[in-house]
Protein backbone atom coordinates (compact mmCIF):
# COMPACT_ATOMS: atom_id res chain seq x y z
CA UNK A 1 0.00 0.00 0.00
CA UNK A 2 1.16 3.52 -0.83
CA UNK A 3 -0.60 5.65 1.75
CA UNK A 4 0.23 8.89 -0.09
CA UNK A 5 -2.18 7.93 -2.86
CA UNK A 6 -5.06 7.93 -0.35
CA UNK A 7 -4.46 11.52 0.72
CA UNK A 8 -6.13 14.73 -0.40
CA UNK A 9 -3.55 17.24 0.90
CA UNK A 10 -5.80 19.91 2.35
CA UNK A 11 -5.70 23.56 3.38
CA UNK A 12 -9.10 25.20 3.81
CA UNK A 13 -8.48 27.81 6.50
CA UNK A 14 -9.77 31.27 5.63
CA UNK A 15 -6.38 32.69 6.61
CA UNK A 16 -4.48 30.66 3.98
CA UNK A 17 -2.28 32.87 1.80
CA UNK A 18 -0.91 32.24 -1.71
CA UNK A 19 2.42 31.42 -0.07
CA UNK A 20 0.72 28.77 2.07
CA UNK A 21 -1.00 27.28 -0.97
CA UNK A 22 2.27 27.23 -2.91
CA UNK A 23 3.94 25.24 -0.12
CA UNK A 24 0.94 22.86 -0.03
CA UNK A 25 1.36 22.15 -3.74
CA UNK A 26 5.10 21.68 -3.45
CA UNK A 27 4.55 19.14 -0.67
CA UNK A 28 1.91 17.35 -2.72
CA UNK A 29 4.29 16.97 -5.65
CA UNK A 30 7.15 15.86 -3.41
CA UNK A 31 5.09 13.17 -1.66
CA UNK A 32 2.83 12.32 -4.63
CA UNK A 33 -0.45 12.84 -2.81
CA UNK A 34 -3.63 12.08 -4.73
CA UNK A 35 -4.80 15.68 -4.78
CA UNK A 36 -4.53 19.15 -3.30
CA UNK A 37 -7.82 20.34 -1.80
CA UNK A 38 -8.38 24.10 -1.43
CA UNK A 39 -11.15 26.67 -1.41
CA UNK A 40 -12.35 27.53 -4.91
CA UNK A 41 -10.62 30.92 -5.09
CA UNK A 42 -7.28 29.15 -5.25
CA UNK A 43 -8.12 26.71 -8.07
CA UNK A 44 -6.27 28.69 -10.80
CA UNK A 45 -3.13 28.97 -8.66
CA UNK A 46 -3.19 25.28 -7.75
CA UNK A 47 -3.80 24.31 -11.39
CA UNK A 48 -0.72 26.24 -12.44
CA UNK A 49 1.46 24.95 -9.61
CA UNK A 50 0.51 21.30 -10.21
CA UNK A 51 0.83 21.43 -14.01
CA UNK A 52 2.96 18.54 -15.24
CA UNK A 53 2.47 16.47 -12.07
CA UNK A 54 0.06 13.58 -11.37
CA UNK A 55 -1.51 15.41 -8.41
CA UNK A 56 -5.13 16.39 -9.02
CA UNK A 57 -6.81 19.72 -8.31
CA UNK A 58 -9.64 19.36 -5.77
CA UNK A 59 -11.85 22.15 -4.47
CA UNK A 60 -14.75 22.65 -2.09
CA UNK A 61 -18.19 23.90 -3.08
CA UNK A 62 -20.73 25.50 -0.75
CA UNK A 63 -18.07 25.36 1.93
CA UNK A 64 -18.26 25.03 4.89
CA UNK A 65 -22.00 25.28 5.65
CA UNK A 66 -23.72 23.88 2.56
CA UNK A 67 -26.64 26.25 3.12
CA UNK A 68 -26.34 28.13 -0.17
CA UNK A 69 -28.86 28.15 -3.01
CA UNK A 70 -28.50 25.23 -5.38
CA UNK A 71 -27.95 27.68 -8.23
CA UNK A 72 -25.02 29.18 -6.32
CA UNK A 73 -23.43 25.76 -5.83
CA UNK A 74 -23.86 24.99 -9.53
CA UNK A 75 -22.26 28.29 -10.57
CA UNK A 76 -19.34 27.80 -8.19
CA UNK A 77 -18.87 24.26 -9.51
CA UNK A 78 -18.95 25.32 -13.15
CA UNK A 79 -16.49 28.13 -12.49
CA UNK A 80 -14.10 25.86 -10.59
CA UNK A 81 -14.13 23.22 -13.33
CA UNK A 82 -13.56 25.85 -16.02
CA UNK A 83 -10.54 27.04 -14.02
CA UNK A 84 -9.07 23.55 -13.71
CA UNK A 85 -10.72 21.66 -10.82
CA UNK A 86 -10.68 17.90 -11.34
CA UNK A 87 -12.53 16.90 -8.17
CA UNK A 88 -15.36 18.66 -6.31
CA UNK A 89 -16.10 18.31 -2.57
CA UNK A 90 -19.62 19.71 -2.12
CA UNK A 91 -21.26 20.32 1.25
CA UNK A 92 -24.73 18.83 1.62
CA UNK A 93 -27.52 21.08 2.95
CA UNK A 94 -27.58 19.65 6.47
CA UNK A 95 -30.53 21.70 7.70
CA UNK A 96 -32.78 20.54 4.88
CA UNK A 97 -31.73 16.94 5.47
CA UNK A 98 -32.58 17.22 9.16
CA UNK A 99 -35.92 18.79 8.21
CA UNK A 100 -36.75 15.70 6.17
CA UNK A 101 -36.70 17.61 2.86
CA UNK A 102 -35.15 14.66 1.07
CA UNK A 103 -36.30 15.65 -2.42
CA UNK A 104 -34.56 19.00 -2.01
CA UNK A 105 -31.35 17.37 -0.78
CA UNK A 106 -31.36 14.92 -3.69
CA UNK A 107 -32.03 17.67 -6.23
CA UNK A 108 -29.31 19.88 -4.71
CA UNK A 109 -26.71 17.13 -5.15
CA UNK A 110 -28.04 16.06 -8.51
CA UNK A 111 -27.92 19.58 -9.94
CA UNK A 112 -24.24 19.84 -9.08
CA UNK A 113 -23.47 16.37 -10.42
CA UNK A 114 -25.34 17.11 -13.65
CA UNK A 115 -23.11 20.09 -14.50
CA UNK A 116 -19.81 18.30 -13.90
CA UNK A 117 -19.29 15.90 -16.78
CA UNK A 118 -16.73 13.27 -15.76
CA UNK A 119 -15.33 15.29 -12.82
CA UNK A 120 -15.41 13.42 -9.50
CA UNK A 121 -18.05 14.52 -6.98
CA UNK A 122 -17.64 14.00 -3.24
CA UNK A 123 -20.55 15.04 -1.00
CA UNK A 124 -19.75 16.14 2.55
CA UNK A 125 -22.38 14.99 5.07
CA UNK A 126 -21.07 16.82 8.19
CA UNK A 127 -21.65 13.77 10.37
CA UNK A 128 -21.19 15.61 13.68
CA UNK A 129 -24.58 17.24 13.03
CA UNK A 130 -26.39 14.00 12.16
CA UNK A 131 -27.73 10.89 13.85
CA UNK A 132 -26.76 7.47 12.57
CA UNK A 133 -30.14 7.20 10.83
CA UNK A 134 -29.58 10.59 9.17
CA UNK A 135 -26.08 9.56 8.05
CA UNK A 136 -27.57 6.47 6.43
CA UNK A 137 -30.32 8.49 4.74
CA UNK A 138 -27.85 11.12 3.53
CA UNK A 139 -25.61 8.40 2.12
CA UNK A 140 -28.54 6.85 0.28
CA UNK A 141 -29.46 10.23 -1.23
CA UNK A 142 -25.86 10.75 -2.39
CA UNK A 143 -25.86 7.35 -4.08
CA UNK A 144 -29.23 8.05 -5.72
CA UNK A 145 -27.86 11.37 -7.03
CA UNK A 146 -24.84 9.49 -8.44
CA UNK A 147 -22.17 11.06 -6.26
CA UNK A 148 -18.81 9.33 -6.62
CA UNK A 149 -17.84 9.67 -2.94
CA UNK A 150 -19.58 10.18 0.37
CA UNK A 151 -17.40 12.27 2.71
CA UNK A 152 -17.65 12.56 6.48
CA UNK A 153 -16.89 16.14 7.41
CA UNK A 154 -15.69 19.63 6.56
CA UNK A 155 -13.32 19.64 9.54
CA UNK A 156 -14.95 22.89 10.68
CA UNK A 157 -17.77 21.47 12.80
CA UNK A 158 -17.90 19.07 15.74
CA UNK A 159 -15.75 15.99 15.99
CA UNK A 160 -14.85 15.36 12.36
CA UNK A 161 -14.67 11.78 11.13
CA UNK A 162 -15.50 8.76 13.29
CA UNK A 163 -14.84 5.09 12.69
CA UNK A 164 -18.51 4.33 13.35
CA UNK A 165 -19.67 6.76 10.67
CA UNK A 166 -17.17 5.53 8.08
CA UNK A 167 -18.22 1.93 8.74
CA UNK A 168 -21.90 2.87 8.34
CA UNK A 169 -21.26 4.92 5.20
CA UNK A 170 -19.23 2.10 3.64
CA UNK A 171 -21.94 -0.46 4.38
CA UNK A 172 -24.67 1.81 3.02
CA UNK A 173 -22.69 2.59 -0.13
CA UNK A 174 -22.25 -1.13 -0.74
CA UNK A 175 -19.89 -0.52 -3.64
CA UNK A 176 -22.09 2.10 -5.32
CA UNK A 177 -19.95 4.99 -4.04
CA UNK A 178 -16.58 5.42 -2.36
CA UNK A 179 -15.98 6.91 1.10
CA UNK A 180 -13.73 9.78 2.13
CA UNK A 181 -12.82 10.25 5.79
CA UNK A 182 -11.93 13.82 6.75
CA UNK A 183 -11.74 15.89 9.90
CA UNK A 184 -9.33 15.29 12.77
CA UNK A 185 -7.03 12.83 10.97
CA UNK A 186 -3.60 13.98 12.08
CA UNK A 187 -1.39 10.91 12.44
CA UNK A 188 -0.55 7.61 10.78
CA UNK A 189 -2.35 5.41 13.29
CA UNK A 190 -5.61 7.28 12.78
CA UNK A 191 -5.27 7.32 8.99
CA UNK A 192 -4.66 3.57 8.89
CA UNK A 193 -7.64 2.95 11.16
CA UNK A 194 -9.92 4.77 8.73
CA UNK A 195 -8.52 2.91 5.75
CA UNK A 196 -9.10 -0.35 7.62
CA UNK A 197 -12.69 0.78 8.31
CA UNK A 198 -13.26 1.24 4.59
CA UNK A 199 -12.15 4.76 3.67
CA UNK A 200 -11.03 5.01 0.07
CA UNK A 201 -9.60 8.51 0.51
CA UNK A 202 -8.29 10.55 3.46
CA UNK A 203 -8.65 14.33 3.72
CA UNK A 204 -6.01 15.83 5.98
CA UNK A 205 -3.73 18.80 6.48
CA UNK A 206 -1.20 16.43 8.12
CA UNK A 207 -0.30 14.44 5.04
CA UNK A 208 3.42 15.09 5.24
CA UNK A 209 3.67 13.84 8.83
CA UNK A 210 1.52 10.80 8.00
CA UNK A 211 3.66 9.80 5.01
CA UNK A 212 6.91 10.40 6.86
CA UNK A 213 5.71 8.17 9.70
CA UNK A 214 4.56 5.51 7.22
CA UNK A 215 7.93 5.37 5.44
CA UNK A 216 9.54 4.50 8.77
CA UNK A 217 7.35 1.41 9.08
CA UNK A 218 7.98 -0.15 5.66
Amino acid sequence: MNIATYIDHTLLKSSATPTDITLLCQEAITYNFFSVCVNSYYVPLVRDLLRGSDVKVCTTIGFPLGAMATETKVFETQTAIAQGAQEIDMVLNVGMLRAGAYDFVYNDIRAVKACMGDVTLKVILEISELTAAEIKTASELCIKAQADFIKTSTGFSGSGATIEAVTLMKATANGKALVKASGGIRDLETALAYIEAGADRIGTSSGVAIVQAYTQTV
